[in-house]
């Protein structure tokens, strides 16, 4: 069995909205959505998600890879 494609996924408040969060995927920008906590967003954004994948199966596009992360620290003092 072929395994599951992953993605990260971004949470973040709505600097606009406060109360609302929202979830996307950097490497799938059509797959977001957005909720009342975070996980709620990331509930309706994995729905989303499976929607783009299921679209790109469809029409026999491949699915991107992941993007890459990295912790970065800095001193602002």
């Amino acid at each position: 069995m072929k395994p599951l494609p992953r993605y990260t996924a971004i949470l973040y408040e709505d600097p606009d909205t406060p109360g609302v969060w929202i979830a996307e995927f950097p490497a799938l920008p059509q797959a977001h959505s957005f909720g009342r906590t975070p996980e709620e967003a990331l509930a309706h954004a994995k729905e989303a998600l499976e929607l783009v994948l299921a679209y790109l199966r469809e029409e026999g596009l491949p699915h991107p890879p992941d993007i890459r992360t990295a912790e970065v620290g800095v001193d602002a003092a």
